[in-house]
Protein backbone atom coordinates (compact mmCIF):
# COMPACT_ATOMS: atom_id res chain seq x y z
CA UNK A 1 0.00 0.00 0.00
CA UNK A 2 1.94 3.27 -1.00
CA UNK A 3 1.86 5.67 1.52
CA UNK A 4 1.11 9.65 0.19
CA UNK A 5 4.05 11.93 0.38
CA UNK A 6 4.29 15.03 1.80
CA UNK A 7 4.83 18.17 0.06
CA UNK A 8 7.78 20.06 0.25
CA UNK A 9 7.67 23.23 1.86
CA UNK A 10 7.99 26.63 -0.17
CA UNK A 11 11.50 27.60 0.20
CA UNK A 12 10.65 31.56 -0.53
CA UNK A 13 8.89 34.10 1.90
CA UNK A 14 5.49 35.63 1.52
CA UNK A 15 3.86 39.31 1.88
CA UNK A 16 0.68 39.55 2.83
CA UNK A 17 -2.06 41.57 5.17
CA UNK A 18 -3.38 40.07 8.20
CA UNK A 19 -7.16 41.02 8.55
CA UNK A 20 -7.76 38.68 11.88
CA UNK A 21 -6.83 36.39 14.88
CA UNK A 22 -7.61 32.97 15.20
CA UNK A 23 -8.70 31.49 18.95
CA UNK A 24 -4.96 30.00 19.32
CA UNK A 25 -3.82 33.99 18.48
CA UNK A 26 -1.91 33.48 15.07
CA UNK A 27 -3.03 36.24 12.11
CA UNK A 28 -4.89 35.11 9.28
CA UNK A 29 -3.99 36.01 6.00
CA UNK A 30 -4.88 34.55 2.40
CA UNK A 31 -2.41 33.92 -0.46
CA UNK A 32 -3.30 32.15 -3.65
CA UNK A 33 -6.69 31.64 -2.62
CA UNK A 34 -5.49 29.65 0.87
CA UNK A 35 -6.01 30.63 4.44
CA UNK A 36 -2.65 30.74 6.39
CA UNK A 37 -2.41 31.04 10.06
CA UNK A 38 0.49 33.33 11.00
CA UNK A 39 2.52 32.99 14.48
CA UNK A 40 3.25 36.37 15.53
CA UNK A 41 1.15 38.82 13.87
CA UNK A 42 -1.43 40.81 14.34
CA UNK A 43 -4.73 42.50 12.90
CA UNK A 44 -3.67 45.17 10.63
CA UNK A 45 0.03 44.51 9.52
CA UNK A 46 1.45 43.64 6.52
CA UNK A 47 4.07 40.84 7.08
CA UNK A 48 6.60 38.65 5.46
CA UNK A 49 6.45 34.57 6.67
CA UNK A 50 7.71 30.93 5.87
CA UNK A 51 5.28 28.64 5.64
CA UNK A 52 5.75 25.85 8.10
CA UNK A 53 3.11 23.04 7.38
CA UNK A 54 0.60 22.40 4.71
CA UNK A 55 -2.21 20.48 5.52
CA UNK A 56 -5.16 20.29 2.86
CA UNK A 57 -6.26 23.72 2.51
CA UNK A 58 -5.07 25.79 4.82
CA UNK A 59 -1.17 26.59 5.63
CA UNK A 60 0.98 27.19 9.11
CA UNK A 61 3.63 29.84 8.87
CA UNK A 62 5.77 32.29 11.07
CA UNK A 63 6.74 35.94 10.59
CA UNK A 64 9.97 36.88 9.36
CA UNK A 65 9.62 40.51 8.96
CA UNK A 66 6.94 42.88 9.96
CA UNK A 67 7.16 45.33 7.27
CA UNK A 68 4.12 47.43 8.75
CA UNK A 69 3.64 46.81 12.34
CA UNK A 70 0.13 47.17 14.00
CA UNK A 71 -0.21 50.37 16.10
CA UNK A 72 -0.81 48.16 19.37
CA UNK A 73 2.45 46.16 18.80
CA UNK A 74 4.79 46.12 21.66
CA UNK A 75 8.01 44.75 22.20
CA UNK A 76 7.58 41.53 24.33
CA UNK A 77 9.06 41.49 27.70
CA UNK A 78 10.36 37.25 27.25
CA UNK A 79 13.55 36.91 25.45
CA UNK A 80 12.29 34.25 24.44
CA UNK A 81 9.00 34.50 23.37
CA UNK A 82 9.69 33.78 19.79
CA UNK A 83 10.10 30.27 20.38
CA UNK A 84 8.48 29.60 23.95
CA UNK A 85 5.07 28.30 23.01
CA UNK A 86 4.00 29.33 26.24
CA UNK A 87 2.44 32.40 25.65
CA UNK A 88 1.37 33.58 21.98
CA UNK A 89 0.07 37.30 22.32
CA UNK A 90 3.30 38.57 24.32
CA UNK A 91 3.38 41.17 21.50
CA UNK A 92 -0.23 42.75 21.35
CA UNK A 93 -1.05 45.22 23.80
CA UNK A 94 -2.60 43.86 27.20
CA UNK A 95 -5.75 45.57 26.80
CA UNK A 96 -5.80 45.00 23.14
CA UNK A 97 -5.72 41.35 25.03
CA UNK A 98 -8.57 41.75 26.50
CA UNK A 99 -10.67 43.04 23.86
CA UNK A 100 -9.79 40.34 21.30
CA UNK A 101 -10.81 37.72 24.14
CA UNK A 102 -14.10 39.57 24.86
CA UNK A 103 -14.44 39.52 20.85
CA UNK A 104 -13.90 35.56 20.95
CA UNK A 105 -16.42 34.87 23.77
CA UNK A 106 -19.18 37.35 22.29
CA UNK A 107 -18.49 35.94 18.59
CA UNK A 108 -18.90 32.44 19.81
CA UNK A 109 -22.19 33.23 21.67
CA UNK A 110 -23.83 34.35 18.60
CA UNK A 111 -22.22 32.56 16.21
CA UNK A 112 -22.54 28.27 17.54
CA UNK A 113 -25.10 29.53 20.23
CA UNK A 114 -27.31 31.88 18.73
CA UNK A 115 -27.80 34.32 21.52
CA UNK A 116 -26.46 37.30 22.87
CA UNK A 117 -25.45 38.67 25.95
CA UNK A 118 -28.00 41.27 27.20
CA UNK A 119 -25.06 43.40 29.05
CA UNK A 120 -21.45 42.50 28.88
CA UNK A 121 -19.14 43.16 31.82
CA UNK A 122 -16.31 44.76 31.80
CA UNK A 123 -13.43 42.23 31.98
CA UNK A 124 -11.90 41.00 34.88
CA UNK A 125 -8.09 42.03 35.19
CA UNK A 126 -4.83 41.39 37.30
CA UNK A 127 -1.48 40.50 37.16
CA UNK A 128 -0.17 39.87 33.82
CA UNK A 129 3.35 39.19 34.63
CA UNK A 130 4.24 36.29 37.33
CA UNK A 131 0.91 35.36 37.89
CA UNK A 132 1.53 31.71 36.66
CA UNK A 133 1.12 29.59 40.01
CA UNK A 134 0.32 26.16 38.59
CA UNK A 135 2.60 25.03 35.96
CA UNK A 136 3.44 21.54 34.19
CA UNK A 137 7.78 22.16 33.17
CA UNK A 138 9.17 19.63 30.85
CA UNK A 139 12.94 18.41 31.71
CA UNK A 140 15.08 16.94 28.90
CA UNK A 141 18.60 15.72 29.20
CA UNK A 142 20.33 17.02 25.36
CA UNK A 143 23.28 14.96 24.99
CA UNK A 144 24.25 16.89 21.88
CA UNK A 145 24.01 19.85 23.70
CA UNK A 146 25.59 18.41 27.16
CA UNK A 147 23.28 20.21 28.90
CA UNK A 148 19.76 19.65 30.49
CA UNK A 149 16.64 21.80 29.85
CA UNK A 150 13.82 23.10 31.81
CA UNK A 151 10.52 24.59 30.41
CA UNK A 152 8.11 24.84 28.20
CA UNK A 153 8.05 23.66 24.41
CA UNK A 154 8.82 25.36 21.28
CA UNK A 155 5.96 26.16 19.12
CA UNK A 156 4.08 23.50 17.50
CA UNK A 157 7.49 20.94 17.81
CA UNK A 158 7.71 18.70 20.83
CA UNK A 159 11.00 19.83 21.50
CA UNK A 160 11.89 21.96 25.16
CA UNK A 161 12.66 25.44 24.32
CA UNK A 162 16.13 26.75 25.95
CA UNK A 163 15.05 29.06 28.26
CA UNK A 164 16.44 30.89 30.98
CA UNK A 165 13.43 32.51 32.49
CA UNK A 166 9.82 32.73 32.65
CA UNK A 167 8.06 35.53 33.04
CA UNK A 168 4.67 34.49 33.29
CA UNK A 169 5.69 31.91 36.14
CA UNK A 170 5.42 32.54 39.95
CA UNK A 171 8.64 34.64 40.05
CA UNK A 172 10.51 32.70 42.91
CA UNK A 173 10.24 29.19 39.68
CA UNK A 174 10.24 31.55 37.05
CA UNK A 175 14.02 32.97 37.78
CA UNK A 176 15.43 29.72 38.88
CA UNK A 177 14.84 27.66 35.33
CA UNK A 178 18.65 27.41 34.84
CA UNK A 179 19.31 26.65 38.56
CA UNK A 180 16.91 23.81 38.42
CA UNK A 181 18.57 22.66 34.95
CA UNK A 182 22.22 22.67 37.14
CA UNK A 183 20.30 20.68 39.95
CA UNK A 184 19.04 18.23 37.91
CA UNK A 185 22.00 17.59 35.44
CA UNK A 186 23.76 16.70 38.59
CA UNK A 187 21.64 14.10 39.44
CA UNK A 188 22.00 10.49 38.91
CA UNK A 189 18.75 10.37 37.53
CA UNK A 190 18.71 13.29 35.00
CA UNK A 191 17.65 10.98 31.90
CA UNK A 192 15.00 9.47 34.11
CA UNK A 193 13.21 12.66 35.38
CA UNK A 194 11.14 14.12 32.80
CA UNK A 195 8.76 16.81 33.95
CA UNK A 196 7.88 18.98 37.26
CA UNK A 197 4.73 19.88 38.59
CA UNK A 198 4.62 23.35 39.96
CA UNK A 199 2.15 24.58 42.87
CA UNK A 200 3.12 28.07 44.61
CA UNK A 201 1.26 29.16 47.81
CA UNK A 202 3.45 30.85 50.61
CA UNK A 203 5.19 27.55 50.17
CA UNK A 204 6.61 26.41 46.12
CA UNK A 205 5.75 22.92 45.81
CA UNK A 206 8.14 21.06 42.94
CA UNK A 207 6.87 17.83 42.38
CA UNK A 208 9.72 15.88 40.30
CA UNK A 209 8.13 12.57 38.31
CA UNK A 210 10.68 10.37 38.94
CA UNK A 211 10.91 7.07 36.64
CA UNK A 212 13.71 5.66 39.11
CA UNK A 213 14.11 6.21 42.82
CA UNK A 214 16.70 8.93 43.50
CA UNK A 215 20.57 7.86 44.95
CA UNK A 216 20.99 9.35 48.67
CA UNK A 217 23.21 11.71 46.91
CA UNK A 218 20.70 12.77 44.78
CA UNK A 219 18.63 13.49 47.99
CA UNK A 220 21.13 15.51 49.62
CA UNK A 221 21.36 17.62 46.64
CA UNK A 222 18.04 18.37 46.77
CA UNK A 223 17.55 18.83 50.01
CA UNK A 224 20.49 21.59 49.82
CA UNK A 225 18.82 23.50 47.01
CA UNK A 226 15.54 23.27 48.75
CA UNK A 227 16.90 24.76 51.83
CA UNK A 228 18.88 27.77 49.65
CA UNK A 229 15.74 28.15 47.28
CA UNK A 230 12.97 28.12 50.18
CA UNK A 231 11.43 25.22 47.89
CA UNK A 232 9.49 21.74 49.03
CA UNK A 233 10.33 18.71 46.75
CA UNK A 234 7.59 16.12 46.50
CA UNK A 235 8.59 12.67 44.69
CA UNK A 236 6.19 11.12 41.94
CA UNK A 237 7.13 7.58 40.94
CA UNK A 238 4.20 6.59 39.46
CA UNK A 239 0.33 7.95 39.11
CA UNK A 240 -0.86 10.54 41.28
CA UNK A 241 -1.64 8.94 44.25
CA UNK A 242 1.79 8.22 43.97
CA UNK A 243 3.29 11.63 45.49
CA UNK A 244 5.01 12.01 48.72
CA UNK A 245 6.84 14.59 50.03
CA UNK A 246 11.01 14.33 49.99
CA UNK A 247 11.25 14.65 53.43
CA UNK A 248 7.60 14.09 55.39
CA UNK A 249 5.76 15.91 56.69
CA UNK A 250 5.80 19.18 54.23
CA UNK A 251 4.02 22.53 54.96
CA UNK A 252 0.56 23.04 53.83
CA UNK A 253 -0.15 24.13 50.85
CA UNK A 254 -3.53 27.01 51.21
CA UNK A 255 -4.84 30.08 49.51
CA UNK A 256 -7.73 32.06 50.01
CA UNK A 257 -10.60 31.58 47.90
CA UNK A 258 -12.03 35.10 47.69
CA UNK A 259 -9.52 37.43 50.01
CA UNK A 260 -11.23 36.99 53.20
CA UNK A 261 -10.21 34.80 55.64
CA UNK A 262 -11.84 31.51 54.47
CA UNK A 263 -8.57 29.19 53.72
CA UNK A 264 -8.32 26.22 50.99
CA UNK A 265 -6.21 23.70 51.94
CA UNK A 266 -5.05 21.72 48.63
CA UNK A 267 -1.92 19.02 47.55
CA UNK A 268 0.34 19.52 44.55
CA UNK A 269 -1.17 18.26 41.70
CA UNK A 270 -4.68 19.43 42.80
CA UNK A 271 -6.31 21.95 39.93
CA UNK A 272 -6.61 25.17 41.28
CA UNK A 273 -6.74 28.42 38.88
CA UNK A 274 -3.48 29.11 37.97
CA UNK A 275 -3.67 32.97 39.00
CA UNK A 276 -4.69 33.58 42.75
CA UNK A 277 -5.27 37.43 42.02
CA UNK A 278 -7.37 36.89 39.48
CA UNK A 279 -9.19 33.96 40.85
CA UNK A 280 -10.12 35.95 43.83
CA UNK A 281 -12.08 38.74 41.74
CA UNK A 282 -14.35 35.62 39.72
CA UNK A 283 -15.26 34.50 43.15
CA UNK A 284 -16.27 37.60 44.49
CA UNK A 285 -17.96 38.39 41.58
CA UNK A 286 -19.64 35.47 40.79
CA UNK A 287 -21.38 36.09 44.34
CA UNK A 288 -22.19 39.48 43.29
CA UNK A 289 -23.74 38.52 40.16
CA UNK A 290 -25.60 35.94 41.64
CA UNK A 291 -26.99 38.50 44.66
CA UNK A 292 -27.87 35.30 46.97
CA UNK A 293 -29.95 35.49 50.28
CA UNK A 294 -29.19 33.40 53.26
CA UNK A 295 -31.22 30.35 53.26
CA UNK A 296 -31.31 30.13 49.32
CA UNK A 297 -31.04 26.45 48.52
CA UNK A 298 -28.35 26.39 45.67
CA UNK A 299 -26.33 24.02 43.89
CA UNK A 300 -22.96 23.95 42.59
CA UNK A 301 -21.89 21.74 39.81
CA UNK A 302 -17.92 20.59 39.54
CA UNK A 303 -17.17 21.97 42.72
CA UNK A 304 -13.81 20.71 43.05
CA UNK A 305 -11.72 21.49 46.32
CA UNK A 306 -14.54 24.11 47.69
CA UNK A 307 -12.98 27.14 45.50
CA UNK A 308 -16.63 28.31 45.24
CA UNK A 309 -18.09 26.17 47.85
CA UNK A 310 -16.94 27.97 50.98
CA UNK A 311 -17.62 31.93 50.03
CA UNK A 312 -21.05 30.50 48.78
CA UNK A 313 -21.44 28.31 52.05
CA UNK A 314 -20.29 32.20 54.11
CA UNK A 315 -23.44 33.74 52.69
CA UNK A 316 -25.79 31.60 54.83
CA UNK A 317 -27.13 29.87 51.76
CA UNK A 318 -28.29 26.07 51.63
CA UNK A 319 -25.95 24.13 49.93
CA UNK A 320 -25.46 21.34 47.79
CA UNK A 321 -21.74 20.70 46.28
CA UNK A 322 -21.52 17.84 43.65
CA UNK A 323 -17.90 16.52 41.94
CA UNK A 324 -17.28 13.66 40.11
CA UNK A 325 -13.47 12.93 41.69
CA UNK A 326 -14.20 11.12 44.89
CA UNK A 327 -10.99 12.16 46.53
CA UNK A 328 -11.58 15.98 45.64
CA UNK A 329 -14.63 15.72 47.55
CA UNK A 330 -12.89 14.56 50.53
CA UNK A 331 -10.38 17.20 50.85
CA UNK A 332 -13.57 19.67 49.94
CA UNK A 333 -15.55 18.32 52.65
CA UNK A 334 -12.50 18.56 54.83
CA UNK A 335 -11.97 22.38 53.68
CA UNK A 336 -15.33 22.95 54.55
CA UNK A 337 -14.90 21.63 58.14
CA UNK A 338 -11.98 23.38 59.03
CA UNK A 339 -13.60 26.68 57.66
CA UNK A 340 -16.65 25.75 60.21
CA UNK A 341 -19.03 25.76 57.37
CA UNK A 342 -21.85 23.26 56.40
CA UNK A 343 -22.24 22.08 52.94
CA UNK A 344 -23.59 18.82 51.58
CA UNK A 345 -20.91 17.48 49.41
CA UNK A 346 -21.77 14.76 46.86
CA UNK A 347 -20.08 12.43 44.40
CA UNK A 348 -21.51 12.21 41.25
CA UNK A 349 -21.08 11.56 37.32
CA UNK A 350 -21.97 14.88 35.50
CA UNK A 351 -21.09 13.32 32.22
CA UNK A 352 -23.55 10.71 32.88
CA UNK A 353 -26.03 11.78 34.97
CA UNK A 354 -28.21 9.61 37.08
CA UNK A 355 -31.79 10.73 36.65
CA UNK A 356 -32.55 8.89 39.75
CA UNK A 357 -30.64 10.51 42.05
CA UNK A 358 -32.18 12.23 44.78
CA UNK A 359 -29.71 15.54 44.55
CA UNK A 360 -31.40 16.27 41.35
CA UNK A 361 -35.06 15.96 42.82
CA UNK A 362 -34.47 18.54 45.28
CA UNK A 363 -35.95 22.65 45.22
CA UNK A 364 -33.19 24.72 44.13
CA UNK A 365 -32.89 28.92 43.87
CA UNK A 366 -29.78 29.50 42.06
CA UNK A 367 -27.30 27.34 40.26
CA UNK A 368 -23.57 27.62 40.27
CA UNK A 369 -21.20 25.56 37.67
CA UNK A 370 -17.93 25.61 36.74
CA UNK A 371 -17.15 22.44 34.40
CA UNK A 372 -13.74 21.57 32.45
CA UNK A 373 -13.66 22.50 29.03
CA UNK A 374 -15.90 19.47 27.70
CA UNK A 375 -18.44 21.57 29.20
CA UNK A 376 -21.83 20.96 30.62
CA UNK A 377 -24.20 19.62 28.31
CA UNK A 378 -25.32 16.23 29.80
CA UNK A 379 -26.52 18.05 33.00
CA UNK A 380 -27.99 21.14 32.06
CA UNK A 381 -31.24 19.49 30.81
CA UNK A 382 -31.57 17.93 34.63
CA UNK A 383 -30.36 21.69 35.99
CA UNK A 384 -32.99 23.20 33.88
CA UNK A 385 -36.31 20.25 35.47
CA UNK A 386 -35.22 22.22 38.95
CA UNK A 387 -36.12 25.05 37.29
CA UNK A 388 -33.89 27.75 39.60
CA UNK A 389 -34.00 31.10 38.90
CA UNK A 390 -30.77 32.06 38.19
CA UNK A 391 -27.49 29.82 36.61
CA UNK A 392 -23.89 30.96 36.74
CA UNK A 393 -21.87 29.39 34.37
CA UNK A 394 -18.14 29.85 34.69
CA UNK A 395 -16.48 28.82 31.56
CA UNK A 396 -12.84 28.13 30.58
CA UNK A 397 -13.72 27.80 26.92
CA UNK A 398 -15.75 30.24 24.85
CA UNK A 399 -16.93 27.15 22.05
CA UNK A 400 -18.50 25.10 24.85
CA UNK A 401 -19.93 27.42 26.90
CA UNK A 402 -21.70 29.22 23.88
CA UNK A 403 -22.79 25.68 22.72
CA UNK A 404 -24.28 25.47 26.10
CA UNK A 405 -25.53 28.84 26.66
CA UNK A 406 -27.51 27.93 22.85
CA UNK A 407 -29.19 25.39 25.02
CA UNK A 408 -30.02 26.61 28.08
CA UNK A 409 -32.05 29.09 26.10
CA UNK A 410 -33.80 26.44 24.26
CA UNK A 411 -34.98 25.21 27.68
CA UNK A 412 -36.14 28.41 29.00
CA UNK A 413 -33.53 30.96 30.14
CA UNK A 414 -32.05 34.38 28.96
CA UNK A 415 -28.68 35.41 29.06
CA UNK A 416 -28.30 38.46 31.06
CA UNK A 417 -24.97 38.75 31.57
CA UNK A 418 -21.46 37.81 30.28
CA UNK A 419 -18.16 39.03 30.12
CA UNK A 420 -14.45 37.56 30.54
CA UNK A 421 -11.79 37.42 32.79
CA UNK A 422 -8.28 37.61 31.98
CA UNK A 423 -6.83 34.51 34.04
CA UNK A 424 -4.37 33.74 31.54
CA UNK A 425 -2.61 36.95 29.94
CA UNK A 426 -0.58 36.95 26.96
CA UNK A 427 -1.91 33.60 26.23
CA UNK A 428 -4.78 33.17 24.05
CA UNK A 429 -6.47 31.10 26.89
CA UNK A 430 -10.23 32.64 27.44
CA UNK A 431 -12.08 32.30 31.07
CA UNK A 432 -15.57 33.75 31.00
CA UNK A 433 -18.50 34.07 33.40
CA UNK A 434 -22.35 34.03 32.00
CA UNK A 435 -25.13 34.61 34.30
CA UNK A 436 -29.05 33.03 33.38
CA UNK A 437 -31.81 33.64 34.30
CA UNK A 438 -35.23 31.68 33.91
Amino acid sequence: MSRRRSRPLPVEEFTADIADLTDTGAGVARIDGRVVFVAGALPGERVRFRITRMRRGTRDAVVTAVEQPAPDRVVPRCPHFDICGGCALQHLDARRQIEFKQKQLLDALQRIGGVVSEVVAPPLVGPVWAYRRRARLGVRWVHKKNRLLVGFRERATPKLALLSRCEVLDARVGTQLEALGELIAGLSIREQLPQIEVAAAETVALVLRVMQAPTPEDCDRLRAFAAREGFVFYLQPGGPDSVVPLDPPAPELTYSPDGSALTLRFEPLDFVQVNLALSQQMVRQALEWLALRAGEQVLELFCGLGNFSLPLAAQGVRLTAVEGDAALVERARANAARNGLDVHFLKADLFQPDAHAPWLAAPCDAVLLDPPRAGAQEILPFVAKLAPQRILYVSCHPGTLARDAGLLAALGYRLVRAGVMDMFPHTAHVESMALFER
